[in-house]
């Protein structure tokens, strides 16, 4: 598969690129930290998500998205009401990552291909409606004595992890690395 070359007009970039985006979608609630959204959104581009959900009305720093967030299918929603709307509505499985509540680890969940991926603010984590319409509650595996990874972390484990089980037979943009 060819990489748009930066040079075409950004909404043939984007079309290039929808044309090639997984069904994994990423919601993010609004992180107290603005770096983190954004970043999150740089990493969710780079396994070509099909959308970005961010949940709430602070603002995030763009720069952190190191311009990946042209290209990108993001939707603001007010809040987590309209989330839940939305995920009803459109028949999601959310996946939470919820470290405290968690029914299982990330290397032996269920990932569906069409997964909906939630990830909390650092303070807060993830509001008790919206793990109640959990499909699946998931942590990380952790092995220090430290009790959570950074939200954007995170995410990018998630996503590389859903990544292996769907995508990894270098298929796809990028330099794959054979499997051993």
């Amino acid at each position: 598969m060819k990489v748009p070359a930066f040079d075409m007009p950004l909404e043939e970039i984007r079309r290039s690129l929808d044309a090639v985006r997984r069904p994994l979608r990423i919601v993010v609630l609004r992180s107290r930290n603005p770096f983190n959204v954004g970043a999150i959104i740089r990493v969710a581009h780079s396994f070509l998500v099909r959308e970005i959900l961010l949940v709430g009305n602070e603002r995030y720093y763009e720069r952190a998205a190191m311009g990946m967030s042209r290209y990108e299918n993001i939707t603001e929603l007010p809040d987590e009401a309209a989330l839940l709307a939305r995920a009803r509505a459109e028949g999601w499985k959310l996946i939470v990552f919820e470290r405290e509540v968690a029914t299982a680890n990330l290397w032996h969940a269920e990932l569906p291909e069409d997964a909906v991926m939630v990830f909390g603010n650092e303070v807060d984590g993830v509001p008790p409606e919206i793990v109640a319409a959990a499909h699946q509650i998931v942590a990380i595996p952790m092995y220090g004595i430290n009790n959570s990874f950074p939200v954007t972390v995170a995410a990018g484990i998630a996503m590389a992890e859903w990544t292996r089980r769907y995508y990894s037979g270098g298929g796809g943009m990028g330099k794959a690395v054979p499997e051993t």
